[in-house]
Parts: structure tokens; C-alpha cells; sequence
């Protein structure tokens, strides 16, 4: 039986199907059901942008952890679900929640390989999950979710699987989490209490409580809670999880179909070489054949093709201040959130996307020249990706118009603080092409500083594209070798990826000079590795995560010409 909507969560739901359908046509994948769009609606209190953010990443969440077409009668599935390791029980709290518990002492990592198990516990908690959250009750009154680590060993214990477990609580799954029971944890679990902080953001950390079997009474009665944890009710979770299991024909998911193709897409904007690559040969050649105008046309087919995305967050009313130009939005599915304090601020939005590089992601975050209100923003960001290089290509004011705040202190000596952050300038390099800016950062008490670098392109004419490459590229040299010494510098701090953190690239809108320096680099980069380039697929790949990247056909006919440049010299 449907749920009855009021008229404004119709309404709600009519503009979520309207975005999202929008967004699974360009992926050929069948559209959302209007139960489907309810359900995420619900757990977002019909908050249409946050439940298209939730959307996302229940179907990330479901990529990574290959999670599709479960069959929850065949092995090793089915033995999962019948364990009674996780199950959800036949009973409701007195608020109409569902009420799901974990028995970690029934969860034995070791005896088998860990990956395995690890992923069928993942299988059995998305399997069960979905088919309670299929009651309108449940997507109305919420989840409580009760972890029992009662005589349970450190042994029983994954900090790993803990994590997703609660991440896609959180976050990642459609419905509202009322509160978490952490039930008898050992002292090494309670002290410290960061790991709760570890797993936990703050908001949600409000609803933990970690309790003996005695206190839980203080939070549900003895009739909803089974006789291991106090209660009334018989402990009987194969007969509860069997009630959730399908028929012999089995159920079909109505997102298989949709993480399933785009899952077989992870990691395709991720540049590397492909098919249709060009020796710097074969480029000349193309190039004096199809001669300017053909590049222009090449652009053209570009243009044409419309973004593989949404843009629900950056048109939202609550963000057209912070978007520098109100036709530069940046895509759902890309873009770089901020972590919030506290949950009732403003919004994580920055008008910044992740971009790939060459065999590396999130080599980029191509980004706005900040605006005067969003320059706390940016540092946020700056300091939450653990930037050690920002990339300017633009200056402040070009022709008599604004390109870019001033965000950052311009003279040697000076500081100034944006947010939580100090910024200081401890010194300023000038060279012919380039401006190289030392800052420091530090947090508002202080406690951390850290250097990083400012490279300002200062020789791109207001209007078109340089006249020679020369500049540029000795810049974007001069980018990578600060980059790989700023990488050196932390040592056996830094472990993610070899070529480090993301770098900061921007001009003014974003998507122009940004995305020409970083065409580039990754051109040059694949040129200097496997001895061929394909300009029109890096171009392509780059704007499915920026979109618009590549703003004039004159940009992209510079490119062709840059790397003939490069190579001649």
C-alpha cells in the first residue's frame, strides 16, 4: 500500500525524480520508481538535495564494496543471515522504529579470510537493511541499532568492518538513524573514547550511548528487547531474518541494474592510455589536415555533449552565493564536500570539483577564483585535502575586471585569518612568467602549522590563450617539482598515494585556464610514458568531473599546438 504524502512531499518527490531521472537517462540505466524516490526522500526528511547527496552514496557504497545481485538463498550468504551475527527484530520500539542489533561475539574474522567474511557481513547487513526499510514504519520512525559486544574478545573485533558498518549507517543508507546502543563494551574499546570519535561524526555521536544490558532498559522496554539483552522477547534471530528472506524465485533489487552499469564505470574518468592515442607524428599530421578549423569543429562535438551529472547542490538557492558565475555550477557526483561542525551550518558546498590525472585520482581540485565569502571555505578545504600546492592561473584583475579575491596575504610578513585558519606569508619569489608565495598555515589555536606552496601564472593575456607554450609549460615543471618536494618533505607522513595529496587548480571561473593547464600535464605526462597522447578522450574524461572543462575551441586547438610546442623545443 502506498504511503499518503502531504502535498509538499509529493511535490518533493516529483523534483527528486525529475533531477535524478534526468541523470539516469544520460546513463541509459532505467529510471527511479516513485517507492525507490520515496524511500531515500523519507531519510532526509524530503530534503531534496541531501536525499539525492544519500542516493549517491548509498550507490558508491554499494560499487566499492561489490555489493549487487545478492541472492540471499544461495552460500555463503544464506549461513550469514541464518547466524544471527546481524539481524533485525520482529518487534518495533515504542516509536515505531525498527530495531536491528550486531552480536559481535558471534563474528569471528580469523577463521576464514577476512576480506571474505567481511564482505558476506556487508552483503547480510544491505540485504537485511533494504527489506526493512521497505516498511513505510521504518522509513518514518527510523532505525535503532543496538551493538552488543556483551562477552565478546578483542579477537571478535574489526575496527575496519566497524567503520563501514557505522559509515553506512550514517550516511550511506536510506534511513533515519534514532540513536546506537553500544551494549557491555570492554574497557579497551571505552578508553579511550576516540574510537568512537574515529567512527562517528559529531551529530551522530549525540545518539550513542554506550550501556550495560541493565541500563538498556532506559531506552527501550523488556517486550522489544530479546532474553540475551534483558528482555521478554525469545532470542530467535533465524526465524526473523527467515521472514526476510525471498521466495525460491528470489527478489529482484530495482538498483541492481543501475550500480551494476555504472560500477562497471569506476575509476573510467581516471586517465590512462587507450585506444585512438596519436605519436607526436601522427598529431602533426592530424593537426595540418583537419588544420584549425577541424580542431574547432573536434571542439564543437565536445561542447554538444551534456554533462553525466546533477547539479542540485550548486543551483541550490542556499549556495548561488558562493558560485562565482550562476552558469559555472559544479556536478553532485564530483564535488568536494566540507565538513560541517555542527550540523545546522549553512552548507558543505565549495564550487570545487576532484579531477583525475594521469593513472592517479583526485590528482586536481579544479575550483572558482574564491569570492570575499567564501575565501574561509577554501582554506577549509585546503586544509580537509591536506593541499600542499595551490595553482593559480589567473591574476587578481585583468582588463579592469575582477577575476579572483585576494584570499591569501600578498606581502612578506603579513598573515591573515579566514575562519579557523591563519594564513601566513613567509615569503615571495618573483620570476618572469610566475609568482611563488611560501605560506604557513595554522589552525586557530595554533597547535598545527604547516607550509605550503603558491604558484601564480602571471603571463596568460586577458583574453585567449598564451602565444607560446614555453611559459607555461616551464611552469607546469615548476608545479610538479614543488609538488614532489613538498611530498618528500612529510616523509613517512604521508600515506596516500605516491604523487600526493590533490593540487589546487583555479582561475577564475574554473573550468578555462584550469582546464587547460591540466590537460597539459596529463597529455605531457601520458606522452612522456607510453610515448602517445589523445587530447579529445582527456578532454572528455576531465569533463564528466568538471564540467565545461575547456571553455573555447581556441583553448583546445592551444593544447594541440602546446605539445608539438613542448616536443620541438
Amino acid at each position: 500500500m502506498a504511503e499518503v504524502l502531504t502535498q509538499e512531499e509529493e511535490q518533493a518527490t516529483q523534483r527528486f525524480l525529475q533531477e535524478m531521472n534526468s541523470w539516469t537517462s544520460c546513463h541509459s540505466v532505467s529510471p527511479l520508481s516513485w517507492d525507490v524516490a520515496v524511500k531515500f526522500l523519507m531519510a532526509r526528511k524530503f530534503d531534496v538535495v541531501r536525499a539525492i547527496e544519500l542516493f549517491h552514496s548509498y550507490r558508491e557504497t554499494r560499487q566499492r564494496e561489490g555489493i549487487v545481485r545478492l541472492n540471499p538463498l544461495q552460500e555463503p550468504l544464506l549461513s550469514e543471515l541464518l547466524s544471527g551475527k546481524f539481524t533485525v527484530l520482529s518487534v518495533r520500539a515504542p516509536t515505531g522504529a525498527s530495531i536491528a542489533i550486531f552480536t559481535a561475539k558471534l563474528h569471528h574474522p580469523a577463521r576464514k579470510n577476512s576480506r571474505e567474511v567481511q564482505h558476506t557481513v556487508l552483503q547480510a547487513l544491505f540485504y537485511l537493511l533494504d527489506r526493512a526499510v521497505e516498511s513505510v514504519d521504518t522509513q518514518r520512525n527510523g532505525l535503532v541499532f543496538i551493538y552488543d559486544m556483551g562477552g565478546s574478545q578483542y579477537s571478535n573485533f574489526e575496527l575496519d568492518l566497524s567503520k563501514k558498518i557505522l559509515s553506512l549507517l550514517r550516511g550511506a543508507f536510506p534511513a533515519r538513524l534514532k540513536k546506537v546502543l553500544i551494549v557491555s563494551p570492554p574497557v579497551w574499546f571505552r578508553v579511550p573514547y576516540s574510537i568512537i570519535s574515529m567512527l562517528l561524526k559529531e551529530k551522530l555521536r549525540e545518539r550513542v550511548h554506550m550501556v550495560n544490558v541493565s541500563e538498556l532498559l532506559q531506552h527501550l522496554p523488556p517486550q522489544c528487547l530479546p532474553e540475551s539483552l534483558g528482555g521478554l522477547l525469545p532470542w530467535d534471530p533465524s526465524t526473523w531474518n527467515c521472514l526476510l528472506l525471498p521466495g525460491r524465485a528470489g527478489r529482484a533489487d530495482p538498483l541492481d541494474e543501475m550500480v551494476l552499469v555504472l560500477g562497471s564505470r569506476t575509476d573510467g574518468s581516471v586517465h590512462r592510455p587507450g585506444s585512438g592515442g596519436m605519436t607526436l607524428s601522427q598529431l602533426k599530421e592530424h593537426i595540418i589536415c583537419v588544420g584549425r578549423h577541424g580542431i574547432y569543429e573536434e571542439y564543437d562535438e565536445l561542447r554538444k555533449e551534456q554533462p553525466e551529472g546533477t547539479f542540485t547542490t550548486s543551483l541550490a538557492v542556499v549556495n548561488r552565493d558562493r558560485n562565482r558565475y550562476g552558469d559555472v555550477p559544479c556536478l553532485d557526483q564530483t564535488r568536494v564536500k566540507l565538513k560541517r561542525v555542527n550540523w545546522h551550518e549553512r552548507s558543505d558546498y565549495i564550487n570545487a570539483s576532484f579531477m583525475d590525472g594521469y593513472l592517479q585520482k583526485n590528482m586536481y581540485i579544479g575550483t572558482q577564483g574564491p569570492l570575499e565569502n567564501t575565501f574561509p571555505d577554501f582554506w577549509q578545504m585546503v586544509c580537509e585535502q591536506h593541499v600542499l600546492v595551490i595553482v593559480m592561473t589567473t591574476r587578481v584583475e585583468e582588463g579592469g575586471h575582477r577575476k579572483c579575491g585576494q584570499y591569501w596575504p600578498l606581502s612578506p610578513g603579513s598573515l591573515a585569518t579566514y575562519g579557523a585558519i591563519t594564513v601566513s606569508n613567509k615569503a615571495v619569489e618573483n620570476y618572469q612568467h610566475y609568482r611563488k608565495c611560501i605560506l604557513e598555515l595554522s589552525t586557530r589555536q595554533g597547535r598545527e602549522k604547516w607550509l605550503i606552496s603558491h604558484l601564480q601564472f602571471l603571463s596568460w593575456p586577458d583574453f585567449g590563450v598564451p602565444n607560446s607554450a614555453a611559459a607555461l609549460i616551464q611552469f607546469r615543471e615548476v608545479v610538479k617539482k614543488e609538488q614532489r618536494r613538498l611530498v618528500h618533505d612529510l616523509g613517512m607522513l604521508w600515506k596516500g598515494p605516491p604523487g600526493g595529496p590533490p593540487m589546487v587548480v583555479h582561475c577564475s571561473a574554473g573550468i578555462g585556464r584550469t582546464g587547460t593547464f591540466c590537460t597539459l600535464d596529463i597529455c605531457l605526462s601520458q606522452l612522456e610514458d607510453v610515448g602517445n597522447v589523445n587530447i579529445m578522450q582527456t578532454v572528455r574524461r576531465m569533463r564528466k568531473q568538471r564540467a565545461l572543462s575547456i571553455q573555447t575551441p581556441e583553448q583546445f586547438y592551444f593544447c594541440h599546438n602546446a605539445i608539438l610546442e613542448h616536443t620541438a623545443s
